[in-house]
């Protein structure tokens, strides 16, 4: 097992739930339909990469390399790619332009897709 994997899972999980619960009750009443279902795939994303990480965790000891390449690339995505789309949608109900973090959300999601092909170069090297 990875205990720093597993718990950045475990706290990905926890603030994904958090915000899934703020998004269905508090947000509702002040996000247009539109930008509550943008809110809500940062939190999807979020979950199943907190998920994710805590398989990769648990299993941590059965991989004959190093995780930390892989999981600092998706952690890092998941913050840029989630986090960007949260305050993207709530934008307006805030009153500032966060405009600028438009192209953050690409820019995660190009380091979650990297990490997990980092990943999948070091399984298929991996002489297990």
């Amino acid at each position: 097992m990875n205990k720093s994997i597993v718990i950045i899972g475990i706290v990905m999980l926890v603030i994904a739930i958090v915000l899934g619960a703020f998004g269905a009750h508090a947000l509702k009443e002040h996000l247009t339909p539109e930008k509550l279902n943008t809110f809500e795939v940062g939190v999807r994303y979020q979950v199943y990469h907190g998920l994710a990480f805590l398989i990769l965790g648990f299993s941590a000891d059965k991989f004959q390399f190093s995780l930390k390449l892989p999981t600092r690339l998706i952690f890092v995505g998941v913050l840029m790619f989630s986090g960007s789309i949260y305050f993207l949608a709530i934008q307006e109900m805030l009153d500032v332009s966060l405009k600028f973090l438009g192209p953050i959300t690409p820019l995660g999601g190009l380091l979650i897709i990297t990490g997990w092909i980092l990943f999948l170069i070091k399984i298929m090297r991996s002489k297990a």
